[in-house]
């Protein structure tokens, strides 16, 4: 049996630096490698710092007037810049909109077990949108349905370590009713 093994995608750096000879300013504002800023030097006086110092000369912030460079190892600046640019990500988390459905003949049980699970979800800061479906005969009675609706939205709001917001209002479906509700504690 024959696999198909697929290469790794090289990764495409969304912000290139220039380096050494790559910058194209004829003068630059010039850091050193401990930080401190030596000031406006040309760029031939930077790259023979850099070439000195054996270290690369890195274009930091091209649009400044005139642009930042620092000497640095360039290897390592990429690992600390993409090291960093991970960590960002890391930290960032997706906020999730989980569903409880709902149904018009609902029994009291099931309604406290959606409750419970809606609790849940708003207390690990993830959107909930409470749907409730109606069937049949059931769509001619829209106003007992917003009721029940009204009634978990309540249960919920009565919770104190909950702070409930509306991100959607109730809104009306040709099946029933939807609502999306956010902790904002």
């Amino acid at each position: 049996m024959r696999r198909n093994y697929q290469k790794a995608r090289p990764k495409i750096d969304d912000k290139p630096f220039k380096s050494n000879e790559h910058i194209t300013a004829s003068e630059v504002f010039l850091i050193d490698e401990s930080g401190e800023n030596i000031g406006k030097v040309s760029l031939e006086e930077a790259l023979n710092r850099a070439h000195e110092a054996e270290l690369d000369l890195v274009e930091v912030n091209p649009k400044a007037n005139p642009p930042v460079a620092k000497l640095v190892n360039l290897g390592q600046f990429k690992y600390e810049r993409e090291k960093k640019l991970h960590k960002q990500k890391v930290l960032q988390k997706k906020v999730e909109t989980k569903v409880v459905k709902l149904t018009f003949r609902i029994s009291p049980h099931d309604r406290d077990v959606r409750l419970g699970l809606a609790e849940k979800f708003l207390s690990k800061n993830d959107k909930v949108k409470v749907g409730m479906f109606l069937r049949g005969r059931e769509r001619q009675h829209f106003d007992r349905a917003r009721e029940l609706m009204m009634e978990f939205i309540n249960a919920l709001k009565s919770k104190p370590e909950l702070v409930i917001e509306e991100d959607q209002p109730l809104t009306k479906a040709p099946s029933g009713f939807n609502i999306i509700l956010a902790n904002k504690k």
